[in-house]
């Protein structure tokens, strides 16, 4: 095997392991989230895992066609309203899942502290 293709096969291992480390920290984030909001409920672990897929699959589509963050810190208000956006349009992806839109604005805040203090790279 050449170097180039083994930097390219790592590299490519590497987004992997950071698309899957996103979508635990997501998952991680987002419980919390939904323990501290009220009006924000999950029903189960694997609401919670496919929530955790659709949120980032929904902030990487943002990022990909806007290059607008979804994050309260670093974007200001458009990156608080876009998170409290995103939060409350998961509902309609994810049978379980449910949030009112105070409950999507003070998740968006809850969301944008914890996410703050995960440590690990949040850019894909």
């Amino acid at each position: 095997m050449s170097e180039a293709q083994g930097n390219q096969t790592s590299s490519g291992a590497s987004t992997v392991w950071q698309i899957i480390g996103r979508l635990v920290a997501s998952g991680v984030v987002l419980a919390i989230t939904a323990f501290f909001t009220p009006g924000f409920t999950i029903n189960n672990f694997w609401t919670l895992a496919i929530a955790a897929v659709v949120l980032t699959v929904i902030d990487y589509l943002v990022i990909k066609f806007t290059g607008l963050h979804a994050s309260p810190f670093g974007k200001g208000f458009v990156g608080f309203a876009l998170a409290a956006i995103i939060l409350y349009v998961t509902q309609f992806f994810v049978a379980g899942y449910s949030i009112s839109w105070m409950a999507a604005i003070i998740g968006a805040l809850i969301y944008g502290v914890v996410d703050y203090f995960i440590p690990g790279n949040q850019q894909m």
